[in-house]
């Protein structure tokens, strides 16, 4: 069986993913707090933020309202999701 073939299923896949964002997300959060100020701090924090909400669900016995949610994607979230998926490539 070839190794580079993806026999993963998409829960690991989402994971790996959710994980990288986590991962980049802490290393986002650092340098916003202890890079000095300049280019490069802006260059690896400066991020989208795409939102979605608030959505509301009103039925007849029960109303819900959701959100907003967003999620803020900087240069370090994609760095993070990149080492996520190389350690998950090395190790499985």
């Amino acid at each position: 069986m070839n190794k580079s073939s993806p026999r993963h299923r998409p829960l690991f896949h989402a994971f790996v993913l959710a994980l990288g964002f986590v991962v980049g997300g802490f290393m986002t959060t650092f340098a916003r707090k202890f890079l000095p100020v300049g280019a490069v701090k802006e260059f690896l924090t400066t991020g989208v933020t795409p939102s979605l909400g608030p959505m509301k669900v009103d039925l007849v016995i029960l109303s819900l309202s959701l959100g907003p949610i967003a999620l803020d994607v900087s240069l370090l979230s994609l760095v993070g999701v990149l080492i996520a998926y190389l350690i998950a490539r090395s190790l499985f």
